[in-house]
């Protein structure tokens, strides 16, 4: 037995109503005042709570819509209007609008937009999806409640509670069914059971005590209730198109039952199963090591019923004995040499929640969960025997009590169980338990480790899908046999096409004006940037030791020639000599570079401060972005040493890339965009949105979460893209920043946020006002959509009308997805005219029938051309279509646009406002403050923060620093 350890003795929500109707028909042709920049009017708000709807499943997830979710009602309009936005001379906007408008009201429920059409564009060809057609059951689906008492918090133990029920009454009480168990409430049938209600009485042992050792039996009262039966039918309706809404229960029983099996035969988390026999785990360092296994999903599709399966990789802990783990954790020297402190933290980091098992009694192998480690090694600790406080060693303990001999003394205990009751266990006596899976942040190593062993090129994935789709056997499955569901072992054909690249436009001066990508990628040879800015005044940090001045100084001469070669003036010499400093002054060096540069130019402040930092540089870069972008305002651009000791044209290329863009020009723009060829973007002017929140990793139960925003700043080319960002609750998916408003004392209510900021930033950028919205929205689970669309939407409405009253431009809503399973391949891998040269369907190939939505617009885009591993299409789908586009339109739109990222000559995988967003995002996070970092809570923050939200653990989100103004106009986070 181990050893115990003795211890001394509102806010008020707005509720929306869900009540918006799309005033367009997708079917009919855009209306005029849709062509005219007028949509619908704001969202007004109704006090009214939402009522119960049997449909609405599919908007709300299986979560449903959250509490605090508020409730819209929008009008279509009825009659023209003309609408102008003018700046005051403070810069502020003002109302100049004239209109007599009324509001029919709508009782339709929101929708979302239904696919218009199929897209006829491209070159049509054939593709394989990793989707297997599920043929739908005929018998009826059964649900019926369980509860246990006492109540289990394990899945794992309650799935032995009803298996052993159904080994027990499977022939009897059950009438031969043989049920599938969700692990919480619900249980599933084919046909009815003989009975509405029955208590069961269950005895379970508990195996973990050991095959010789006394065995524990606990008693558990099991009661089943009938609830309801699924409606099959309805599912029927809905797969061949005919009805919107999508029976959630249905899909979700026969996801359960084909699950069954799998959860019984593997590990399972989330989606997906593991197990270290589909393939040998491989060592990943420190203690961990990667387990294949696979995704699996049913899915509503095109083609009827579809069972996706894909393959997967996750790091888990070794099941090693614990010594061994700390040995491979702090080093094999750690067996004959003292913990330091920082040792005996990171062996409790890397402990701490995981289950062991101890090894010293023979076959009894009780399990615990570890809480920390003891602050004195082993030999020191000692703790009362009896009621006399007779003390006792813990070696002269296990020496007595087991014959266990602890030789190594100088390592702390583990502590299990909770402070309250805490026992010590020794490490030698523990073994870690199989199949537990880290949840923390991986390393450098660890990761590149990972990614080799996931990374498979496409035929071997496909080949791998195929073997599990086969080892599965689901002809042989008895739950699918039992609930009438047949499974094809073929990957699903797919008609797909693709689409052609678009024409790039470079400067008039170069000898190349024109370019065509070819497979999704192109260079700048013998091309100019179109728009070249100006770099007047610079200066160089070199925070590297290895970096000599010299190599320093060529290496910013040559940065300067290629800025020079590709289309922008750049200065070759620096304002000051390059300042070398070390990371840990970073603060001192900048404001020095800064300041001496300042007076050096007679207060000219400096454009671009080039920074050459360390390869492993620890915190330097983020606190230099941090200082740079908030409390400075200096554009910045960092080069690692590596770089800078072996310096090639491409790296130099892309460099001058990223500094362009930086200084506010632009590199490439579409050919169509500045011949104004573009369907629904070139006609009236068009602002581009991309949003993504970026929320903590695992593990971090309070840091906040961040949302970024960027929007296009220039029309007709949507080629500049300016960002805002703010901290929110934790977690908190909706962008609570889009639009709020506070009380000013002399102002009285002020409007504001991210949405209302850009909008007025474009209006300024290019002297008009946005007459269409196109919004892309990242980061966003197929359970959110409804609840997203839902206060999102209304955001960007509310910000329309408060810069004038009736000021609504038609929006489009489109959800990107890349965490998504679905993988397209090559039909004939063997045909190289097919594939790129990394053996990866080519780029621009698009599908939007057969795998997709059975009603909703959707469509997969590969838009990039693969490097390593098997290329991930991305997801587009439209939630929300006000400017009536058709499949074509925003396809060749979607695609288009991925070839105008500015960092590189390449096509990218998501569309570039969406991919800023997230860039944004990312970079935000440098900026709370480095302390608050460390322990999860917020830093200091931007303005376009709510200072009143609330996060888990009931604090407020502290808002980040404010952006400088120079910053917040230009693509900084590139």
């Amino acid at each position: 037995m181990p050893v115990r350890q003795m211890k001394e003795s509102s806010e008020q929500h707005l509720v929306i109503k869900p009540h918006l109707q799309n005033p367009m028909n997708p079917a009919k042709k855009t209306t005029k005042a849709a062509q005219n920049g007028k949509g619908p009017p704001p969202l007004e708000i109704d006090g009214q709570a939402l009522p119960h709807s049997k449909n609405k499943g599919r908007r709300r997830g299986r979560g449903g819509r959250k509490p605090d979710q508020g409730d819209v009602m929008m009008r279509p309009r009825c009659r023209p209007c003309t609408a102008t936005l003018t700046s005051s001379a403070n810069g502020n906007v003002e109302n100049d609008f004239i209109s007599d408008m009324g509001f029919p009201t709508s009782s339709k429920s929101l929708s979302f937009a239904r696919r218009p059409g199929y897209g006829q564009v491209g070159t049509k060809c054939i593709v394989k999806a990793n989707h297997f057609f599920a043929e739908l059951p005929d018998k009826d689906l059964n649900q019926y409640d369980v509860a246990i008492t006492p109540e289990v918090s394990s899945k794992t133990v309650n799935r032995s509670i009803i298996a052993e029920l159904v080994r027990l009454y499977k022939e009897s009480d059950l009438g031969m069914r043989l049920p599938a168990y969700d692990g919480r409430k619900s249980l599933y049938t084919a046909g009815q059971l003989p009975f509405a209600w029955r208590e069961f009485k269950i005895k379970l042992v508990d195996e973990e005590e050991g095959v010789n050792g006394p065995k524990r039996e606990r008693e558990y009262r099991v009661v089943i209730k009938f609830v309801a039966r699924a409606n099959l039918h309805h599912l029927g309706q809905f797969l061949a198109g005919k009805r919107a809404d999508a029976p959630q229960e249905a899909l979700q029983i026969l996801d359960i039952v084909l699950r069954e099996l799998a959860t019984k035969r593997y590990c399972p988390i989330g989606r997906s199963f593991f197990s270290p026999d589909i393939r040998t785990p491989q060592r990943l360092g420190e203690g961990l090591e990667s387990w294949c296994g696979f995704y699996q999903s049913i899915r509503p599709t095109q083609m009827g019923l579809s069972l996706n399966i894909d393959m997967a990789s996750a790091a888990f802990i070794e099941p090693l004995p614990v010594v061994e783990f700390v040995g491979q954790l702090l080093g094999k020297d750690v067996m004959s040499r003292p913990l330091s402190d920082a040792d005996r933290i990171k062996i409790k980091k890397a402990l701490r929640g995981v289950k062991v098992e101890v090894t010293h009694r023979g076959s009894v192998r009780r399990k615990y969960r570890v809480s920390g480690l003891t602050s004195q090694p082993t030999r020191e600790l000692v703790f009362p025997v009896d009621e006399n406080s007779t003390m006792k060693s813990v070696v002269e303990y296990f020496q007595e009590m087991y014959g266990f001999t602890i030789q190594y003394t100088h390592l702390p205990c583990l502590q299990v169980g909770n402070q309250k009751k805490a026992n010590y266990l020794p490490m030698e006596a523990c073994k870690i338990v199989e199949g537990q899976r880290y949840t923390k942040r991986l390393n450098e190593k660890q990761i590149t480790a990972l990614l080799k062993v996931t990374c498979q090129r496409p035929r071997d994935r496909e080949n791998d899908i195929l073997r599990t789709i086969q080892h599965n056997a689901y002809d042989q499955d008895p739950y699918a046999k039992e609930f009438g569901i047949k499974i094809s072992e073929k990957l699903a054909s797919v008609e797909a096409r693709i689409l052609p690249a678009p024409w790039l436009k470079y400067h008039e001066s170069g000898k190349e004006k024109n370019c065509l990508p070819q497979v999704g990628q192109w260079n700048m040879m013998n091309k100019k940037m179109i728009n070249g800015m100006t770099v007047s005044r610079w200066a160089c940090i070199n925070f590297s030791r290895s970096v000599q001045d010299s190599v320093a100084r060529t290496f910013c001469n040559e940065l300067a020639q290629m800025c020079q070669v590709s289309g922008m003036e750049f200065n070759p010499e620096p304002v000051i000599p390059i300042y070398n400093a070390k990371p840990e002054q970073v603060e001192k060096a900048l404001k020095h570079v800064y300041h001496v540069s300042a007076s050096k130019t007679k207060g000219k402040e400096l454009e671009l401060l080039l920074a050459i930092l360390p390869d492993n540089n620890g915190s330097l870069y983020g606190d230099l972005k941090r200082i740079c972008e908030t409390d400075l305002g200096l554009i910045s651009q960092c080069c690692l040493t590596k770089h800078v000791f072996k310096i090639t044209k491409q790296y130099l290329a892309n460099v001058s890339l990223k500094i362009n863009v930086k200084m506010g020009g632009r590199n490439t723009v579409l050919l169509d965009a500045v011949s104004c060829r573009i369907p629904l973007v070139s006609d009236i002017p068009t602002i581009i949105f991309g949003a993504d929140v970026t929320h903590p990793e695992n593990g971090e139960d309070s840091s906040p979460s961040i949302a970024a925003v960027v929007a296009s700043q220039d029309w007709p080319e949507v080629t500049k893209y300016a960002g805002l960002v703010c901290a929110q609750a934790h977690r908190q998916e909706l962008i609570q920043d889009l639009y709020k408003t506070w009380h000013d004392p002399v102002r009285g209510t002020v409007s504001g946020g991210m949405i209302r900021d850009l909008l007025v930033s474009f209006r300024k950028a290019t002297g008009q006002k946005p007459l269409r919205i196109i919004f892309y929205r990242d980061g966003v689970s197929e359970g959110q959509f409804y609840q997203v669309l839902l206060y999102e939407l209304d955001a960007i409405r509310k910000a329309c009308a408060s810069l004038e009253p009736n000021y609504q431009p038609p929006v489009t809503f489109i959800v990107v997805q890349k965490r998504h399973h679905t993988r397209l391949f090559a039909n004939n891998h063997r045909d190289r005219s097919s594939t790129d040269r990394s053996g990866n369907i080519l780029p621009g190939t698009v599908v939007d029938s057969k795998i997709c939505h059975p009603t909703e617009f959707d469509f997969y885009l590969c838009s990039h051309a693969g490097i390593q591993g098997t290329s991930r299409p991305a997801h587009y789908h439209v939630l929300w279509d006000e400017n009536n586009f058709t499949a074509d339109g925003i396809q060749s739109l979607t695609n288009n646009l991925c070839y105008t990222y500015a960092r590189c000559t390449r096509s990218v995988s998501v569309v570039p406002p969406a991919y800023y967003a997230h860039l944004a995002a990312f970079r935000a996070r440098f900026y709370m403050e480095p302390d608050m970092q460390e322990n999860g809570s917020t830093g200091e923050g931007n303005g376009h923060a709510s200072k009143g939200t609330r996060a888990a653990g009931d604090y407020s989100v502290k808002p980040l620093p404010d952006l400088k103004e120079n910053v917040k106009r230009v693509m900084f986070y590139c």
